[in-house]
C-alpha cells in the first residue's frame, strides 16, 4: 500500500511519467469472456511481407488458345459444345453436313484441335458454316494470366518474378500464388489490347486508360480448372518480404498513434488479461509489425480486444483474490507479494490476540473464583448470626 501512494505521489511531482506505470490486468469472470467474445493468437516471429493492393483481370494465355473451324461449307447437323467443358485434342465435337449433293448428303466431324475448356460458342444446330466462322475457342487455361493495373511510380519498383496473393470474390475460400511476368504492351484497361492481342483498336483504348497507370502481367498456376478468363481479382503484390518479424493482426492494436497498446493473456492468473504498450512498424495484409513491447509466445487478444478497454473493475474477481487463487497465499490489495516485515509484523498480531484472547479467558476465571469465595464467605456469616441467638436463650434458661 505504501508503495502505491510512494508512485501516485510521485506521479503527481512529475517524477515518473503516467504511462510508465503498468496498468492493473482487467480480470473477467468466465461468462464475461465468452459474452465479449474473445479470442487470442500467439506471437511469432514470421515472414512479413510489404504488399501493395491493386486490382485485375483474368485471362487466357493467347498462345495456349485454338479456334474450332471448318475447311468447306455446310450446315451443322449435331453440336456437343458446352461452354466450360473440358475437351482432349482430337475429340468430336460437331458434325458437319456439306453442302456436296448426295442422299444423304456428306457429313465430317470437326474435332478438337488441342485440349483445353471450351471459353467461347459461336454457332448452334442446323447454322450455316463458312471456312471463315469461328465455330468455337478453346483455351488451356492450366497456367492463366492475370493482368493488373498499377500506378506507374509503382510498376517502377516491380521486378520480373515479383510474387502476389490473389482473391477472387467469386471463390474467396481460396488464395492463389501468382508470378511476375511482363509488363503489358500498353497500359489500357482491355485486357486483349494489354497482351497486343487487338492492335486495331489500341489507339482508341490508349485514350481512355488512364496515362500515369501500367498494366503488369502475372502467371497464376491453375491445375484444378476452377479460373475461367472475365475473372475480377484483388491483387496483393509483395514489394518486400523480411524474415522472423514480430506482427499481430491490425485488430489486436488500440489506442491513439501516440499510445498503442494491445492486450495479452496474463501468464498466472486466470481470466485476466494485461494492457501492454507497444512500438508499431509497417502495416501490411491485416497485420501490423510489433517493434517492441512484446516477446514470441505472448497471448495477444485479438476479437474483443476493444471492448476490453471499457471493462474495468467490477467485472471480475478483485485483484488480490485472483492473486490468492492463483499463488495459494494471502497478497496485498494491490496484488503485489507482502514483505517480510509484514508477514512478521502479521503474525505478531496474531500471537498478541491470541495472548490477548487466553487473558481475557484466565481473568473471568479469576472473576468467577473471587466471586464463589465471597459467596461462600456471606453463607458463613450469615449461618453464623442464626446460631449467636439459639446460644444465648439457652444461656438464660
Amino acid at each position: 500500500m505504501k508503495s502505491l501512494l510512494f508512485i501516485n505521489f510521485a506521479i503527481v511531482l512529475g517524477f515518473i511519467p503516467s504511462h510508465a506505470v503498468p496498468a492493473p490486468p482487467v480480470i473477467l469472470t468466465v461468462h464475461g469472456i465468452k459474452n465479449l467474445g474473445l479470442q487470442t493468437v500467439t506471437v511469432e516471429e514470421a515472414d512479413f511481407e510489404t504488399t501493395t493492393f491493386a486490382l485485375g483481370r483474368t485471362e487466357a494465355i493467347p498462345e495456349n488458345r485454338s479456334t474450332l473451324s471448318s475447311r468447306i461449307e455446310g450446315r451443322v447437323a449435331e453440336n456437343r459444345l458446352k461452354i466450360g467443358n473440358f475437351v482432349e485434342k482430337d475429340e468430336t465435337l460437331v458434325l458437319l453436313e456439306s453442302r456436296q449433293p448426295g442422299d444423304p448428303p456428306p457429313t465430317i466431324w470437326l474435332k478438337a484441335p488441342a485440349k483445353g475448356t471450351i471459353i467461347s460458342i459461336n454457332t448452334s444446330l442446323g447454322a450455316p458454316v463458312e471456312p471463315t466462322d469461328r465455330l468455337a475457342e478453346i483455351a488451356d487455361l492450366s497456367t492463366i494470366y492475370l493482368i493488373a493495373t498499377v500506378p506507374q511510380a509503382t510498376a517502377a519498383k516491380i521486378k520480373q518474378g515479383t510474387q502476389a496473393k490473389v482473391h477472387f470474390p467469386i471463390r474467396p475460400e481460396k488464395e492463389y500464388n501468382a508470378t511476375l511476368l511482363k509488363f503489358a504492351a500498353c497500359p489500357c484497361p482491355d485486357p486483349a489490347c494489354a497482351l497486343g492481342q487487338d492492335t486495331s483498336t489500341r489507339s482508341e483504348n490508349q485514350e481512355a486508360a488512364d496515362l500515369n497507370s501500367a498494366s503488369v502481367i502475372f502467371t497464376i498456376a491453375n491445375p484444378e480448372n476452377l479460373l475461367r478468363p472475365g475473372m475480377n481479382a484483388e491483387v496483393s503484390i509483395i514489394m518486400e518480404k523480411r524474415d522472423a518479424v514480430l506482427s499481430v493482426p491490425r485488430d489486436a492494436i488500440q489506442g491513439s498513434d501516440a499510445n498503442r497498446h494491445v492486450y495479452i493473456k496474463h501468464p498466472v492468473i486466470p481470466n485476466a488479461f494485461d494492457r501492454v504498450n507497444v512500438q508499431i512498424g509497417l502495416s501490411s495484409n491485416g497485420r501490423v509489425e510489433i517493434r517492441d513491447g512484446l516477446l514470441p509466445g505472448d497471448e495477444v487478444v485479438t476479437r474483443g480486444s476493444y471492448s476490453l478497454g471499457f471493462s474495468g473493475s467490477g467485472a471480475g474477481p478483485s485483484l488480490k483474490e485472483a492473486m490468492d487463487q492463483a499463488h495459494g497465499h494471502e497478497h496485498n490489495e494491490d496484488g503485489s507479494e507482502k514483505s517480510s516485515e509484514m508477514q512478521v509484523a502479521k503474525q505478531s498480531a496474531a500471537i498478541d490476540d491470541h495472548d490477548h484472547k487466553s487473558h481475557s479467558i484466565s481473568m473471568r476465571e479469576m472473576f468467577f473464583m473471587a466471586a464463589t469465595g465471597i459467596l461462600a464467605l456471606l453463607l458463613v456469616i450469615v449461618s453464623s448470626r442464626h446460631l449467636q441467638p439459639e446460644n444465648a436463650s439457652s444461656e438464660l434458661s
